[in-house]
């Protein structure tokens, strides 16, 4: 099947759940223009492109309006197209992202681990712009490389949280990750990004690369389980390993099909 692309469920082990990404394999780099245009046509949270590239594979993320420097959920998702559809041979992957570096992914089973750098995040007040975004008052907050980092005191006001989109749509970051500890889990989060086209990401990989070193200072571990309590919901394990984190997790095909000959020749 020529100009292939698939949706894939992520960080989960049935469809319908976790988090819907695209993958699209190509042969080479299409303008930024028509990279960006099937990512809003696929209207997913991101779609995710690669090129084979000697023995490694190049990789960019782009959710429907913005091309962003890292996602776990689509790499993941890219990781299981590879392994089970798109011929790759052994149990590891190496992408190399532009914008975040050498990126892996090894597969055990139907398991799935994506090996990240850490974040670098430092704490910061609490200023009301930050606070306009929430009913409820959190107890810290932190800024990392592209997205807040706000700590909440309980699982129910993760779960329970209706943010105001149009408040959080006006903080200078890609999102703002809220969490707490949890009860069936070592900790809860959600991601909330409206500034980059996404008002809720339903999983997101990458923000357990700030997730998982916070909580592992909090709770004096580092390996950890955590579940993303969006509607969808998605369970992650994640492990601290100085300065990367292993986010490990399923994934479940829900559509292949391919691209329109259109696509490339704007006809």
């Amino acid at each position: 099947m020529k100009n292939r692309i698939y949706q894939v469920d992520a960080f989960t082990d049935k469809v319908f759940s976790g988090n819907p990404a695209g993958v699209c394999p190509l042969e080479q780099w299409l303008s930024d223009d028509i990279l960006q245009k099937i990512a809003m046509e696929n209207n997913l949270s991101e779609t995710a492109f690669y090129v084979k590239k000697g023995d490694q594979y190049e990789l960019r993320w782009f959710t429907p309006t913005v091309e962003v420097d890292l996602c776990g959920h689509a790499t993941l998702a890219s990781a299981y197209v590879l392994f089970n559809f798109e011929g790759h041979t052994g149990n590891l992957i190496t992408f190399n992202s532009p914008r975040s570096g050498l990126l892996l992914a090894k597969k055990d089973g139907d398991l799935i681990t994506l090996d990240f750098p850490t974040d670098i995040y430092r704490k910061i007040d609490l200023f009301p712009a930050l606070l306009a975004g929430f009913s409820e008052t959190p107890v810290e907050a932190y800024e990392g490389k592209t997205d807040y980092l706000v700590v909440f005191e309980n699982e129910a006001q993760i779960r329970d949280m209706k943010p105001d989109f149009s408040a959080v749509g006006k903080l200078p970051v890609r999102g703002v990750i809220v969490t707490a500890r949890g009860t069936e889990s070592d900790f809860v989060s959600r991601f909330f990004g409206p500034q980059s086209g996404v008002d809720e990401d339903p999983v997101t990989g990458s923000a357990h690369t700030t997730l998982t070193p916070y909580w592992a200072g909090v709770l004096g571990k580092t390996t950890l389980s955590a579940i993303q309590l969006s509607s969808r919901r998605g369970y992650l394990q994640c492990r601290l390993l100085g300065d990367r984190v292993e986010i490990s997790g399923k994934a479940r095909i829900f559509m292949t099909g391919s691209l329109s000959e259109s696509v490339f020749t704007g006809e």
